[in-house]
């Protein structure tokens, strides 16, 4: 037996080493600092070393052996999946050792025996169990080495366990360990903890004091309030969440800077220096024209945007905008889009003029005499560029109708080809003859028909 609790020993001190030192990103130390009670009170009447210890288990006055000081220290590491692994380390003074074998109800006082223990546990949490953050239930197995005034057996431990969180690292311990000795020599017994548990360390990564599984960002250092996330630029606001991370900025505009106050982010402002509308992205609009000031060629001055932010001219004055008016260099009427209409005083003066103009009897040719009246004629006409006219053709009643059809049809067309010309447009003029069917007077007399020989120039009726 001496053997084998020696190779258990060597065992557990191996496994101790191993696991402590293996390396978990999220491994947690935990130290517990507390006094231990000590009950090898036995149950029936098997004598001084009698193994059925569970009678009378919360006797505390008459049973248990309590250092009234530091007596325990254990430190465990958090493995994962709920498990840890720790080593305690434990002394006690016994003068209360089981009961006496004649008379189970009497117990054997001893004189103060020293008691020390070493012990390894590799224990589970049951934390997820009972779903508290607070209370945290645990077993554990394992065992160790107790020395009774320098006598030591190799032990088989078993533990039930209670940790009571506090806060995250700061709690209460209680513990209970069944230790079943290997030696005769040792009695089996119980061995309770009561303690302050601190736990601490971790892996940090990063090294910005957030462990890695409570660090929303383990490899990069940040700030507590962002879950170990960082905030380069300081604006408040996480990198992830920051459309500028490495600028300060607004929160309404996701982090980014906004120079000119305007409300648009300067990435997305093409004026950040100067306030504007959104709707111009970031550029203002002095004249409220909807056409931005370094695209406005008139920006004091509202204008659409076909005619480049300025107002449309009216060149001429009529009320009538260029844009609109069909004769912009020519004051004219609204009525006629923007050009001149002929009056009834202009329409009488032209054909006052029409009326002179000469032919060779007979004839279509104009005589030369007329070009200074047909000058005149030509001036009114330039006067209403917009205007059509007819140039119309009459005769008198002496011939045959026939001819005089002819007659009248070839001096109207000899009119509009010196007219046209002379500078008018030929889509303005037309020209028909109407024979003797339209006399003015009387064919009877000669001044009469002299009056219906005549050639008129009449405005166009749309």
């Amino acid at each position: 037996m001496k053997n084998l609790s020696r190779l258990l020993f060597a065992m557990l001190l191996v496994l101790g080493y191993s696991n402590v030192n293996a390396q978990d990103e999220n491994n947690r130390w935990q130290i517990n600092i507390g006094v231990n009670a000590v009950d090898a009170y036995p149950n029936g009447d098997g004598g001084l070393f009698s193994e059925t210890i569970f009678d009378e288990y919360f006797n505390v006055e008459d049973h248990w052996n309590i250092l009234p000081s530091l007596s325990s220290i254990s430190v465990s590491k958090f493995l994962g999946d709920g498990f840890s692994f720790g080593v305690t380390g434990s002394l006690n003074k016994i003068s209360k050792w089981g009961d006496k074998s004649k008379d189970p109800d009497v117990t054997n006082d001893v004189d103060d025996l020293s008691y020390y223990g070493l012990d390894g546990t590799i224990k589970y949490s049951l934390a997820n169990l009972v779903n508290s953050k607070t209370l945290e239930p645990y077993l554990g197995v394992g065992g160790g080495y107790t020395w009774i005034d320098e006598v030591g057996a190799g032990t088989l431990n078993g533990t039930l366990g209670l940790n009571v969180w506090f806060n995250e690292n700061v709690g209460l311990t209680l513990q209970t360990a069944y230790k079943h000795a290997f030696e005769d020599y040792l009695t089996t017994h119980f061995q309770h903890t009561a303690g302050i548990s601190i736990k601490f360390g971790g892996t940090d990564t990063d090294g910005d004091g957030i462990y890695d599984k409570d660090d929303a960002c383990p490899d990069v250092a940040g700030l507590e309030a962002f879950n170990g996330c960082p905030d380069t630029d300081g604006d408040g606001i996480e990198d992830s969440k920051d459309d500028c991370p490495n600028e300060a900025g607004l929160a309404e505009l996701n982090g980014c800077p906004d120079t000119d106050g305007d409300g648009v982010a300067d990435k997305d402002d093409n004026c950040p220096t100067v306030a504007g509308l959104k709707a111009l992205a970031g550029c203002p609009d002095a004249d409220g024209d909807g056409i931005a000031d370094g695209d406005d060629k008139c920006p004091n001055e509202a204008g659409p945007a076909a005619n480049n932010g300025c107002p449309w001219p009216d060149t001429d004055g009529d009320g009538v905008l260029d844009k609109d008016d069909n004769c912009p260099e020519v004051k004219g009427t609204v009525a006629n889009n923007g050009c001149p209409e002929v009056s009834e005083e202009v329409q009488k003066q032209l054909n006052e003029y029409a009326k002179t103009i000469l032919f060779d009897t007979g004839k279509s040719t104009i005589k030369k005499q007329s070009a200074e009246v047909l000058g005149d004629i030509i001036k009114i006409l330039n006067e209403y560029p917009n205007s059509k006219f007819t140039v119309e053709g009459h005769t008198d009643s002496v011939g045959s109708e026939k001819l005089n059809q002819r007659l009248s049809d070839s001096r109207a067309n000899s009119v509009k080809e010196y007219l046209v010309n002379n500078g008018i447009d030929a889509f303005r003029l037309s020209a028909l003859g109407y024979g003797e069917s339209k006399p003015i007077d009387s064919n009877k007399t000669r001044k009469g028909r002299a009056n219906n020989r005549r050639v008129e120039i009449n405005l166009a009726k749309n």
